[in-house]
Order: C-alpha cells, then sequence, then structure tokens
C-alpha cells in the first residue's frame, strides 16, 4: 500500500492515518495531524462530537475536560472541573502576574496584551501546579513499580528527599497550620464526586511521612499541592494542570485589566519610594583610561 502509517494518541483517543508520500518528508509527516477538533462544511466537530450536540447539554467545564482529555467527562468529573477552574479565581493586585497585566495595558491599551503578560507570569514560583503534578506522577509511579506498602514507600522516599535536602511540593504555608481548609473542601468534593483515588492516598501518604520525619505535625498540605493529586487522579499531564490553572485566573485577569483600561492612567512607573540605586556616582575620565581607552 503506497504511503506511510502514522498513529496517533490523544487523550484516551488512538488512531491510525494513511498518509500519502507526497505529504512525508525524511519518514516523517510534513503537515499538521489533529484530533482535537475539525471545521467541517456542515458543523464544528470537537473530537468527533458535533459542537451543536455538545452546547447547552455539556457546561464548559465538562467540554474542556473534553478537549484535553480526548473524552466524554462523567457528570462528576464536570463537576469537579468546575471546582477546579473555581478555585484559582482569585487574582490579587499585589501577584507579579497582576502587576504585570496592569503595566503594560497602560502603555498598550489592549486586553490581548495584559492577558499576554499575566500569562507569561505563570511558572515554577507562582500560580502553576505543575512541578507538584510531576512531582506526585512520578514518585507514584514510581512507588507502584516497587509493590511495597504505601507507608514505608513514603517513608521510604521522604528519607531520601531529606538527606538531598530536597523539598516536597504542596506542603506548608504561610497562614495555615495543621489543616488548609481549601485543601480539606477539595478533598470532600473530590470523594464527593468519585474523582479520589490512588493518587491522592499516595500523595497524603508522603504528607505524613514527612511531617513525621521531619517533626512538624503542623505542616499543611496546601491547596495547590491537593488541586494537583486531584488532576493527577483525574488523568491531566502537568503540562495540561498548568494551562488549566491559567484558565482558572482569566475571569480575574480581565476584571483587573478593564479596571486599568478604565482608570485612564498612563504609563504607569515604579515609584521613587519603592526603588533604590546602589551604584556609586563614576568619573568617565579615569575609568576610559583604566580601561584602555
Amino acid at each position: 500500500m503506497k504511503g506511510a502509517q502514522v498513529s496517533f494518541a490523544s487523550g484516551n483517543l488512538s488512531g491510525l492515518i494513511i498518509l500519502d508520500e507526497d505529504y512525508m518528508t525524511n519518514g516523517t509527516p510534513s503537515h499538521w495531524v489533529t484530533g482535537v477538533s475539525e471545521i467541517a462544511a456542515e458543523e464544528i466537530y470537537i473530537r468527533g462530537y458535533a459542537m451543536s450536540d455538545l452546547v447547552g447539554v455539556i457546561p464548559f467545564p465538562g467540554i474542556a475536560y473534553l478537549l484535553v482529555r480526548g473524552e466524554l467527562p462523567t457528570p462528576g468529573q464536570a463537576r469537579m472541573m468546575d471546582v477546579l477552574f473555581s478555585s484559582i479565581l482569585d487574582y490579587g493586585l499585589q501577584k507579579s502576574g497582576t502587576v504585570a497585566a496592569r503595566a503594560v495595558v497602560s502603555v498598550n491599551p489592549a486586553m490581548t496584551a495584559g492577558l499576554g503578560a499575566a500569562v507569561l507570569a505563570a511558572g515554577e514560583y507562582a500560580l502553576s501546579p505543575e512541578d507538584t503534578g510531576r512531582f506526585i506522577s512520578d514518585t507514584f509511579a514510581q512507588w507502584k513499580a516497587t509493590g511495597k506498602p504505601v507507608e514505608q514507600a513514603a517513608s521510604d522516599l521522604v528519607s531520601e528527599l531529606r538527606a538531598a535536602k530536597r523539598r516536597v511540593p504542596g506542603f506548608g504555608h504561610q497562614v495555615f497550620r495543621y489543616v488548609d481548609p481549601r485543601s480539606e473542601k477539595l478533598k470532600k468534593i473530590a470523594q464527593e464526586q468519585g474523582v479520589w483515588g490512588e493518587a491522592n492516598e499516595w500523595y497524603e501518604a508522603v504528607h505524613r511521612a514527612f511531617q513525621a520525619a521531619s517533626n512538624k505535625p503542623d505542616l499543611v498540605l496546601n491547596d495547590v499541592g491537593m488541586l494537583a493529586s486531584i488532576m493527577v487522579q483525574m488523568g491531566f499531564t502537568p503540562a495540561e494542570m498548568c494551562g488549566l490553572a491559567i484558565i482558572s485566573t482569566m475571569p480575574g485577569l480581565v476584571a483587573h485589566i478593564s479596571e486599568e483600561l478604565q482608570s485612564g492612567v498612563r504609563n504607569r512607573l515604579v515609584p521613587e519610594s519603592h526603588t533604590e540605586y546602589t551604584a556609586a556616582r563614576r568619573d568617565l575620565g579615569p575609568e576610559l583610561r583604566k580601561a584602555g581607552w
């Protein structure tokens, strides 16, 4: 048969496409292949489902799950997605992403410019549950491969981490002690909606082992950690977790950017009271001669 066979997988969907040799370059597809969406003459299809059938039947969180995971959610999964999207809605004025967005639109008054600036501020040290999700996914897979009892495996892992002086992402909070009420609510909803499972139990076992090893019984499992463990259990990749967290902040960002656009303030600057200059005054002549000019 002329052409080449290319398998694809997206979420829980997989398939086989026959590509004509004219579309091949060095044995690889020279065009883009997707299983996400299709714009046809008669309809738009999302993961194979007609959009006109989805709209008004499946709520936005459920369609988001379908788009990312590639399969229809259960009602419980759709409900949990709604909770995930609602859990990081607050995007305070003091946060770096908000400051970046508002500063940018004060000189480039466009909603898209502000949103772009805010999205770029999400990463390793702010907003993203990606690192926590990766930690849970990796260590969960390692535990399952060992066959050890969960408490023993968690204790062994914590010993290794402490010996290497590595932190565990998702543990601790500057205010909450013993219990993070946000985490507890997320856990309760996940259990009610049937999306609680082994990945969550594993992460909680690591938390208990870390509390015991560090003699810090007041060390909480925070909301980002709980969010990440739930998303791991639901099958999302760490990169997808970052994207979903950003989506959840969008309403707050739109509100902040709109407020800034309506303020009429142009070209926001850092005030002198918030800056400190450490360079001493220097005489250029002697420095030039010293440098060989």
